[in-house]
């Protein structure tokens, strides 16, 4: 595999991990069409905090390498003397939740303007079975005018980056692998096995490995429906949810988990793939519809929780000062890709504008872009009638919350980390 070069498309939360990891073997050019990323990347920094920057530094090259190294770069001529391409752009949904395969398609075009005979194009983006090699590869076909399994192959290894994680980190993961033949498939392998610590699966065919990484997500989307429910069921009763189940986690094979927000970039989009292609196919997976009404629901129903505390305790919602700590999608990442935390805000933006929302770990540009709000990176205390943790950062576990509310106040933990003495309400 001495003659492997490769090119990452996307040098996002999976491609930039990915690109670092595989230039400590091989040549390694990443692209993205986002110069400013391409300029911070250049420098050895970077924003999503996937990658430490003293280890960017170190594989981050000036030149398109010949041995080992990492060039990022903004022009697609860069990539045109690769041979094994590695596609990561983002797999989106529409505001009717349906599928967006733009990313996928214009990064297929730009791959099909340089590839050449003989080289392997990986996809790494969720999808559901049969993107790959019903969408993607006839718009290489297209663009490049060669011809699938003659010219050029393909093959699919599902991303399983988890941002934040410093733990699971991508060399450590377990790759499923699979190629449009079988001979390609034991060559994709081959390549991803020899940078991995804990080796890979090889899938029997592309399909199948799309498969796989589908229902990944949507077994974790219907489990954390099932305990949303749960807590509204047992909010009704008057039972504290987590302590039934931690009751309930006493026995061997419980499967634990906590009601919350369910938001990012893959259990909260990826289950709508799988029921896209379901219903076109004639079928209508029920459990996974369901299963995103309830968990897409629950921003609104946490705000109607926190209105309902507010009024008992006589205070009036109508133009009141309320404070979201928290924005990103999860916990010490500043990952604000499809935040259910703003759900919350749209909700309670109904009774007042007073809303202040913090967040250490998000960027405010971003946030701003994304969403058309403003952060702040201040607090003032003893202004706010109510007081929402959103997302369980590190910083607010150790937060003096108390000095933030006013004496008569409510405080809502959507994650259940604080002391329950202080608190009025959680889920």
């Amino acid at each position: 595999m001495n003659d492997i070069k490769i090119a990452i498309i996307g040098l996002g939360y999976v491609g930039l991990p990915l690109a670092r990891l595989f230039s400590t073997k091989y040549p390694v050019v990443g692209f993205d069409i986002n110069k400013k990323r391409i300029e911070e990347l250049s420098k050895g920094t970077d924003s999503t905090l996937e990658v430490n920057n003293e280890l960017l530094s170190k594989v981050v090259v000036n030149t398109i390498p010949k041995t080992t190294g990492l060039y990022v770069t903004s022009q697609p001529e860069d990539i045109r003397h690769c041979n094994f391409y590695v596609i990561t752009v983002p797999t989106p949904i529409d505001r009717n939740n349906r599928p967006d395969l733009t990313p996928l398609h214009k990064a297929s075009e730009t791959v099909g303007k340089v590839i050449s005979t003989g080289d392997i194009v990986v996809y790494e983006s969720t999808v559901y079975p049969g993107v790959t090699e019903e969408e993607c590869v006839p718009v290489i076909e297209k663009t490049s005018g060669l011809k699938f399994n003659v010219d050029f192959f393909a093959g699919y290894s599902p991303e399983r980056i988890n941002p934040g994680d410093k733990e699971h980190t991508v060399e450590k993961i377990k790759k499923v692998t699979s190629g449009s033949t079988p001979e390609i498939g034991k060559k994709v392998d081959a390549i991803y096995n020899s940078v991995l610590i804990n080796g890979t699966h090889l899938a029997p065919t592309i399909r199948v490995a799309e498969a796989s990484k589908i229902i990944e997500n949507c077994q974790r989307d219907v489990n954390i429906a099932f305990f949303n429910e749960l807590s509204k069921v047992f909010n009704i009763i008057g039972i504290d949810t987590n302590d039934v189940i931690d009751a309930a986690a006493s026995k061997w094979n419980f499967i634990k988990l906590k009601p919350g927000l369910v938001g990012g970039h893959c259990i909260g989009v990826d289950p709508y793939y799988l029921i896209e292609k379901s219903q076109v196919n004639g079928y209508s997976p029920d459990i996974l519809i369901q299963a995103r009404e309830v968990n897409d629901g629950m921003g609104e129903y946490v705000a109607g929780q926190i209105v309902k505390l507010m009024a008992k305790k006589g205070l009036v919602v109508k133009d009141a000062e309320i404070l979201i700590l928290g924005i990103t999608f999860k916990e010490n990442c500043p990952d604000i890709r499809n935040t259910k935390v703003m759900d919350i805000y749209h909700a309670l933006n109904e009774y007042t504008s007073n809303i202040t929302v913090y967040d250490p770990w998000a960027n405010a540009e971003e946030v701003k872009h994304e969403y058309g709000r403003d952060i702040v990176k201040e607090l003032p205390t003893g202004k706010y009638d109510a007081v929402v943790l959103a997302v369980a950062h590190e910083q607010f576990i150790d937060m003096d919350i108390r000095s933030l509310r006013k004496p008569l106040s409510v405080l809502y933990d959507i994650k259940g980390v604080l002391d329950r003495a202080d608190v009025d309400g959680r889920l």
